[in-house]
């Protein structure tokens, strides 16, 4: 059975990669750019999975499954292809700030949920904060626009270095005999005719020529849209820009042996090792429907945001900064996943807006299931 994935960010390689350790189907992958150009190149991979408020319903599941799922496939993908994918099991801390406390009886109840779950979340207050990170300034109110008044630790939460993962997923995949097409451009998709219903997409024309497959699986991001559109079913996904930084202090912030990803007031701080952090992202819609050019003062706002939290971060050197497009879809909540309407073998795995790199393996294992339970075709 032939399947073809269209995109090759952290979602399009996580499907080709579950999809090759299914017998008997034939896959490729095809992409206008080589792999974890687009936002999956610009995300932080920053997986708040046991922090996140989700706490029942498809959106907790998903999360459930990613984070469960990370834990055998990074030491798998490692083992399959050699590489060493920068993984920080070392948890995600939440900083709490003046503002939160009246939400601290939300995260007491989500403390409650969590352990009845079978996860560990833990509140802090500012003296174990300071105690085990006195890299966070809970004291000097006055450069924090809102005073640190706390945390809440993740231990089972982690980050991950997207390109990293996405090159592996695709040697891995390439391995077990996947296919993968860099610098191939969808030109069209031909679909059976309209009286039928459902309808069925046989090919697809490329600059590389005509692609046939039982199943086509779209996820290409904010490519998305055109593709769906030559197929007069038009998925509505708009770019969201966010910036980021990679800053170098030299050494590392605090307890060298306590290394989290940090993160509050939605600005995160990671350490990506050597005393080097990323620090981001901005979040910049179009204002008219346009391109989104990169805004400095936010940038720089997100900067000063992460100096009040780490003031150690005030002396260091931005090595680079760089910039990239979420796709957010208009009008329905992220992800979309799932038949294109009106056809049998076009499935959806696309606009994941921030959360991409979280919810690729359990995005990877709901295009497996719904190919495995359907056969070819639908």
């Amino acid at each position: 059975m032939n399947v073809v994935i269209i995109g090759c960010g952290v979602v399009g390689a996580a499907i080709a990669y579950e999809l090759s350790l299914v017998k008997g189907l034939k896959i490729t992958v095809c992409d206008r750019q080589p792999p974890a150009q687009a936002s999956t190149g610009a995300a932080l991979g920053v997986l708040m999975g046991v922090i996140s408020q989700k706490i029942k319903g498809k959106a907790w599941q998903m999360r459930q499954t990613s984070i469960q799922r990370y834990e055998t496939l990074i030491p798998e993908l490692e083992a399959l292809t050699g590489r060493k994918i920068p993984f920080n099991r070392q948890g995600i801390l939440m900083l709490l700030s003046d503002s939160s406390l009246e939400g601290m009886s939300a995260w007491e109840k989500l403390v409650e949920v969590r352990h009845s779950q079978g996860w560990n979340l833990e509140i802090w207050d500012t003296a174990k904060l300071q105690n085990i990170c006195p890299q966070v300034d809970v004291y000097d109110g006055l450069h924090l626009r809102e005073k640190v008044t706390g945390a809440v630790y993740s231990p089972q939460d982690r980050q991950i270095d997207p390109t990293a993962l996405t090159l592996a997923l695709v040697k891995a995949a390439q391995q077990n005999g996947v296919t993968f097409k860099f610098g191939v451009t969808v030109l069209d998709a031909p679909t059976s005719t309209p009286e039928s219903s459902p309808q069925f997409c046989n090919q697809l024309e490329t600059t590389e020529g005509k692609i046939a497959a039982d199943w086509f699986v779209v996820a290409a991001g904010l490519g998305s849209t055109p593709l769906t559109a030559k197929l007069n079913q038009i998925i509505d996904i708009r770019p969201v820009l966010g910036q980021a930084l990679h800053m170098r202090v030299g050494h590392p912030l605090g307890n060298h042996d306590f290394q989290p990803a940090i993160t509050g007031n939605d600005v995160h701080i990671v350490p990506v090792g050597g005393g080097d952090y990323w620090v981001g992202a901005t979040v910049e819609f179009s204002s008219n429907g346009d391109e989104i050019p990169p805004n400095q003062e936010l940038l720089e706002s997100v900067r000063e945001q992460a100096i009040a939290f780490c003031p150690g971060l005030a002396t260091a050197k931005i090595i680079r900064t760089w910039s990239g497009l979420r796709p957010r879809p208009e009008g329905r909540p992220a992800p979309v996943i799932g038949k294109l309407p009106g056809f049998s073998n076009v499935l959806l795995a696309t606009g994941h807006y921030r959360n991409g790199v979280l919810l690729a393996p359990a995005t990877a294992y709901a295009i497996r299931e719904m190919i495995i339970s359907q056969g070819i075709g639908g």
